[in-house]
């Protein structure tokens, strides 16, 4: 639980996000969040060279106008670029550019959380520490391979009051952002990250704001919210003030810890960059051709399938989650014409059977949607049972074929049969004496032991139903 009845919990995020791009914001380096080798996408202008000037990425600035756009945002007809100063050794000019009075986008709201602003920057180089050693003092090194990356920052209003929520959050704007291509937003690679301002308050003002910076994962955003929810309220019923500060998580120990006291945006000393112009965006973009142009988003997909398939909400998450398991769904469904009883069926074997099998083996492949299709038909019209469906659709991943041929060839079709039922039946029977006691003790369990064992010697080819009836009968 992250707060009592009497505490009240309050929550913005601030969430920095690596545009997806071809070149960084300022220069015509490469933008490659995968190189590895250090320093090796950099010029003059990332690294501040003496006399260098920046030039702005249209594309980029693209990106966070339809980000705007996706989420019923206003956006900024005039903006222009700041110069935010402080220092770090993994920034070369001493400031980081970036947008402070206007920003691109104001307003909007993603899963019912209003959104302040979205801004566009550059993201920092990275450092490396490493320690001391026997006769080393230990030093660092400096990669500016990620210095001048377009980074979207997006601020929340401060109307979160829970981990779980800001997770929540967290997770539909990585894949809004990759809906749109606009970023892969790894969090793992450091695409994207996320920060948390939280107060506690047993009023309805706000209590005393602590930051806690760089979460680099949902499961690590929603703990570190949670615990230093709790760890305010402690500090507050045993009477301490809580500070003003910046704070970082640490994973192995579950708790947060304190990194510095919290700056203010006066501390920062912004002011426009002399050397970027001010931009009228109308004058620059055709902003409904960009909504135009914008793909149909996570929460319209998730809409669509709860209320128009009609699917489990489980198996609507997991589409909307994992894009290619939906763009099949929907290749197989589209020829069943709307058919809600097929299309949950189809669901139900692709979200379980089909992802099952490929997470064992990665050497599966997605075989063609008419094939799957055509197991969906069968089972819904009672030619095969689902054991063979579950056979067939683990032989279509590792080799697409017709599986109606195929149960055709091989006698998996489903037979009705009661006499070659009865057959296997009775030998079963009188193979498993205890089996029969067990049934006529009241075990439901013993009869379903035997429609097993019937399917089994049947390959599957027989009706479960027809193989109940014959039992029951002879059990009687």
């Amino acid at each position: 639980m992250e707060t009592s009845s009497k505490y009240k919990a309050t929550i913005g995020l601030e969430i920095h996000a690596e545009l997806k791009t071809q070149t960084k914001m300022f220069c015509l380096c490469k933008n490659d969040p995968d190189e590895e080798k250090p320093n090796s996408n950099v010029c003059e202008i990332c690294t501040a060279q003496p006399g260098t000037l920046p030039v702005l990425n249209k594309k980029a600035i693209e990106h966070v106008i339809k980000v705007g756009l996706a989420c019923g945002s206003k956006i900024a007809d005039f903006t222009e670029w700041d110069r935010k100063n402080y220092f770090y050794p993994d920034i070369p000019k001493g400031y980081q550019i970036s947008q402070y009075k206007y920003p691109l986008v104001l307003s909007g709201a993603i899963k019912g959380v209003e959104l302040t602003r979205i801004h566009l920057e550059e993201d920092t180089g990275s450092s490396t520490h490493l320690t001391a050693q026997a006769g080393d003092a230990g030093f660092s090194l400096v990669n500016f391979n990620r210095a001048g990356v377009p980074l979207m920052e997006l601020v929340t209003e401060p109307v979160i009051h829970s981990g779980k929520q800001a997770a929540e959050f967290a997770k539909e704007l990585q894949l809004l952002l990759q809906y749109m291509g606009a970023g892969d937003a790894n969090m793992e690679k450091g695409e994207m990250r996320v920060e948390a301002n939280i107060s506690v308050s047993d009023t309805d003002a706000l209590g005393t704001k602590v930051e806690i910076k760089n979460l680099n994962s949902f499961r690590t955003v929603e703990r570190a919210v949670a615990y230093e929810i709790e760890r305010q309220i402690d500090a507050i019923e045993k009477g301490e003030k809580v500070i003003q500060e910046t704070r970082g998580w640490d994973e192995g120990k579950q708790k947060t810890f304190s990194q510095r006291l919290k700056e203010s945006s006066h501390d920062y000393r912004y002011f426009p960059d002399p050397d970027l112009p001010k931009m009228m965006v109308s004058e620059v973009f055709d902003l409904n051709k960009l909504k135009e142009s914008l793909p149909e988003l996570p929460w319209q997909r998730r809409e669509k399938y709860l209320k128009i398939y009609e699917i489990k909400e489980q198996d609507a998450e997991f589409f909307v989650n994992n894009t290619e398991f939906g763009k099949f769904f929907e290749e197989v469904i589209s020829g069943f014409s709307g058919n809600k009883d097929l299309i949950k069926l189809a669901s139900n074997y692709i979200s379980s059977d089909m992802v099952g099998f490929m997470a064992k083996d990665s050497t599966l492949k997605y075989p063609t949607a008419k094939n799957f299709a055509k197991i969906i038909l069968m089972v819904s019209d009672g030619k095969i049972s689902s054991r063979v469906a579950k056979d067939l659709i683990e032989r279509l991943l590792k080799a697409d074929m017709d599986p109606e041929e195929v149960a055709n060839k091989e006698g998996l079709m489903q037979k009705n049969d009661e006499g070659a039922v009865k057959d296997i039946a009775l030998k079963l029977i009188a193979e498993n004496p205890k089996v029969v006691a067990d049934y006529k003790a009241g075990k439901e369990i013993a009869l379903m032991f035997f429609v097993g064992q019937v399917m089994k010697a049947t390959k599957g080819s027989s009706n479960p139903q027809v193989i109940k009836k014959v039992l029951v009968s002879l059990l009687s």
